[in-house]
């Protein structure tokens, strides 16, 4: 049996940039504060927790003072820069490039909406840190839709502003932008109050034509990715769709050797937040199971 690693997936470079900057920091440091996981992968976070990373969430920064503490790649609001001048804390900003740039794209846009009586949407998860970093931009006013139901919230007679998160699935993108161009429409409003800006990572899109492919390619496909990963689950989908006998792992432990019965080829591939090492170690496991699976 072939058991073939995507040579497409892994980490993106925003990712790879922060979890670089956590080990450099952690080679000078027993410990460092990391707000929220650095990356959407439980098998890397328990890596970086034993070489002193610790996972803190909000609440527990506003009791840590005179410490080193990582942004991690999604970014943050203003109140977390905010709240680290008030306690004396050293930041390590990991924020992704792309996610800057779209922050500032966002606050912009906020402030002109407001002359115009508008509205910003953003197309993407509730809770996720990235959206809540956005939101922040907006005072925390931003309408955030992952459904066409979530447009209830939407006054389409006025002005709207669309932005997506950065890691959603373009096919998604674009569906909602459809359903909003027809509310407006049915609303009695004017498409020329609309402006819609595809905000999604083309590190992050761009994959998704090339995993079609490679699902193709394979009688049996293997994705990694932590449960929590947006981005993992938008890339799952895309590979299902293409190929039905794809299985979703977080490690190497969860595989089942009746998915490889059959198999001649097995394609391994996973989301922008999976370490190739864990993928590797899932490699070497199928081989195992295929093994057993042959001479049975």
């Amino acid at each position: 049996m072939n058991v073939i690693i995507d040579k497409n997936s892994g980490y993106c470079f925003g990712v790879e940039f922060a979890i670089q900057m956590a080990e450099d920091e952690l080679a000078q440091e027993q410990t460092l504060y990391c707000l929220g996981d650095i990356v959407h992968n439980r098998m890397e976070v328990e890596r970086l927790h034993a070489l002193g990373l610790r996972i803190i969430d909000r609440e527990q920064l506003e009791d840590i003072h005179d410490a080193k503490v990582l942004i991690r790649a999604h970014g943050e609001p203003p109140a977390t820069y905010e709240l680290a001048l008030r306690n004396n804390l050293e930041l390590i900003d990991a924020s992704c490039p792309v996610v800057l740039k779209l922050q500032n794209r966002v606050k912009h846009a906020f402030d002109a909406a407001n002359r115009q009586q508008g509205q910003i949407v953003i197309y993407g998860q509730p809770g996720h840190a990235e959206v809540a970093g956005l939101t922040g931009q907006t005072r925390n006013q931003a309408i955030i839709v992952m459904t066409e139901a979530d447009l209830d919230q939407v006054d389409f007679a006025r002005p709207v502003t669309l932005f997506s998160q950065t890691t959603k699935s373009t096919a998604g993108f674009y569906h909602m932008k459809a359903v909003i161009e027809d509310r407006i429409r049915a609303a009695g409003g004017s498409l020329d109050a609309f402006d819609a800006n595809d905000s999604i990572c083309r590190q992050v899109s761009n994959r998704e034509p090339a995993l079609a492919v490679f699902a193709r390619q394979h009688d049996v496909i293997v994705f990694v990715s932590g449960r929590k990963s947006s981005n993992g689950k938008a890339l799952f989908s895309v590979v299902n769709r293409t190929n039905p006998r794809s299985y979703f792992v977080e490690n190497e432990q969860e595989l089942d050797e009746d998915w490889f019965r059959g198999a001649e080829s097995v394609g391994i591939c996973g989301a922008t937040s999976t370490p190739m090492w864990l993928m590797q170690r899932v490699k070497a496991r199928i081989e195992e199971v295929g093994e057993g699976v042959v001479s049975a």
